[in-house]
């Protein structure tokens, strides 16, 4: 059987599981938000045994993810659950901590403000939001690669495109998190750390 594989994952596994491995620390559950591949689910269960690892992604996308989490049999890592951010009703009740790669520069921006105030209400509290993928600075590229990827996917969807830093922060801010760690990674991406306001 012919898993789905992204080199991509391979190449910054490593540096999203240092930044995971600092924040998920005590045992509980993960929402991942967009699988992809399942490459990340994989290897992030694997190395991170304490928790239980819920991935989730579009319907259309399911058997593809569902193929690779059922190949590593993990006893931590159940089948792929669908999910779309706009939903009102998520098929997860509650989690300590929620990760999501490469997903909120290839939703609809319209989809962004839905992917917080949503995720917030299932996250408990203290809970912890890791979101890696690329980012703009005061409207500004951090790189050539980013702006010619940005165009790339506004091409193939006029309504993705790589997102500004201070607009993600505030839709995060507004839903109630705050920003605990902005941290470099490699290929010109970003790791955003948040956590959740006590109540």
């Amino acid at each position: 059987m012919t898993l789905p594989f992204s080199q991509a994952c391979e190449n910054n596994k490593e540096p999203i599981l240092a930044v995971l491995s600092r924040h998920f620390r005590t045992s509980g559950a993960v929402l991942e938000i967009g699988g992809g591949t399942g490459q990340h689910a994989v290897h992030f269960a694997t190395h991170l045994p304490h928790l239980h690892w819920q991935s989730s992604d579009l319907p259309a996308n399911l058997d593809m993810l569902n193929r690779r989490l059922q190949s590593a049999a993990l006893p931590n890592l159940p089948a792929a659950v669908p999910l779309d951010v706009t939903q009102t009703t998520w098929p997860v009740s509650t989690a300590g901590y929620v990760f999501s790669a490469n997903t909120l520069h290839i939703m609809p921006a319209t989809a962004n403000p839905f992917f917080f105030s949503h995720l917030v209400d299932i996250l408990q509290p203290d809970g912890i939001v890791c979101v890696y993928g690329p980012f703009k600075y005061a409207g500004e590229f951090t790189s050539e690669s980013n702006a010619r990827f940005d165009q790339w996917l506004k091409a193939n969807n006029p309504l993705s495109g790589v997102r500004d830093f201070e607009t993600v922060n505030a839709l995060a801010r507004e839903a109630g998190l705050t920003l605990v760690e902005d941290n470099p990674m490699p290929a010109n991406n970003q790791l955003l750390v948040w956590q959740k306001q006590a109540s």
